[in-house]
């Protein structure tokens, strides 16, 4: 057995939980996802624990089955607390703002960055710029929070950038002019 996907999955009250075929849908107070499982994965809910069984013990199987689980517990943690990314800009004149269903960036170019901010995705400002993206899906969180990031990555020289807030640089040291 795979020792992720044979792990069960904890449905915490308030979250519901269906299952149509290979189709489970999980709805909780901050949304609703669904996910369809690989063909050979099955599932079954019983006293709120949500456990993963597979056909065969192919190779592909065994992987398949620990990320079914992986993103069938992401579903059921997404939409009863939400997932949060949180990022900093560094530098000076760099600033962010939201405006609308938009991200304004202003980050050392000659013109604005405008994001749209994805469906399902909450993106707010905080002081000392200080960005955090939150929301259901964990995926769609990560994602929009490299998408900002890669607007200006941080810099090892200079030490400015988007940065995630956990994410730690080793400055280096400049080149030297040799007498």
């Amino acid at each position: 057995m795979s020792r992720i996907g044979k792990m069960p999955i904890d449905v915490r009250s308030g979250v519901k939980v269906a299952i149509q075929n290979r189709e489970i849908s999980v709805q909780g107070p901050k949304g609703s996802l669904s996910q369809r499982l690989p063909r050979g994965i099955s599932a079954e809910l019983a006293e709120n624990r949500l456990v993963l069984h597979r056909k065969n013990d192919s190779k592909e199987q065994r992987s398949l089955h620990g990320m079914s689980r992986a993103l069938l517990a992401n579903a059921v943690a997404g939409v009863s607390q939400g997932f949060v990314k949180e990022l900093q800009i560094h530098g000076v004149g760099y600033r962010a703002e939201v405006a609308g269903k938009m991200l304004k960036l202003t980050l050392g170019y000659t013109h604005p960055i405008e994001f749209p901010i994805p469906e399902g995705i909450a993106i707010t400002v905080g002081r000392n710029n200080r960005l955090t993206v939150s929301g259901c899906d964990r995926q769609q969180v990560g994602q929009a929070a490299a998408e900002i990031r890669a607007f200006r990555p941080p810099d090892v020289y200079k030490q400015k950038g988007v940065r995630y807030a956990d994410e730690r640089l080793r400055k280096k040291a400049g080149k030297t002019a040799v007498k």
